[in-house]
């Protein structure tokens, strides 16, 4: 096998893998190698060149660069004397993180906080075991989404050195 050959399958290994992992971060597949594809590509890519490479419809590509763009993943880049749209990833793999730890705490974290926060406050006056029992399960389920959305605000703030320093030390590893 060439080096070129071996490019190539390291490459689509890291592609397919990163498709893999999306769905861990709530988004899909074809979302995930997309971003994964403009992450290792050198230069900014239109549409068709994603389709072309990943094997996908001109529907799906754009689909999932719109989202992308949405999350703040990637950013389209006008190329002068060029009609099409280009599109680059963020590189910085911290900012990568805190994006989508941000866009995660917004479609995910606040809703299902505000709906404990709800059903906390309704049943705040329920006398019977079953009502008292769901309303305490509410509160500690709350507390916690709040614990969680605080941390991840506070992260999402921190520079990568700093950030790196504290979960070190959480860890008890050296950074």
């Amino acid at each position: 096998m060439n080096e070129g050959e071996k490019f190539k399958e390291s490459k689509d290994a890291f592609i397919a893998q990163w498709g893999a992992l999306g769905s861990s971060w709530g988004i899909s597949r074809t979302m995930a190698q997309v971003h994964a594809l403009l992450m290792v590509s050198p230069e900014p890519m239109s549409t068709d060149e994603v389709m072309e490479d990943l094997v996908i419809s001109r529907g799906n590509a754009h689909t999932n660069l719109k989202d992308l763009v949405g999350w703040g993943l990637i950013r389209i880049i006008v190329k002068k004397g060029e009609r099409k749209e280009f599109f680059e990833a963020e590189k910085d793999v911290w900012k990568m993180f805190t994006l989508v730890l941000k866009e995660r705490q917004r479609r995910e974290i606040d809703p299902a906080l505000n709906l404990l926060q709800e059903c906390a406050e309704d049943t705040e006056n329920e006398t019977t075991p079953e009502g008292k029992a769901f309303h305490n399960q509410m509160k500690e389920l709350e507390e916690f989404a709040q614990l969680a959305s605080n941390a991840g605000g506070k992260i999402s703030r921190l520079k990568y050195g700093p950030a790196l320093k504290m979960v070190a030390k959480l860890l008890g590893v050296a950074p």
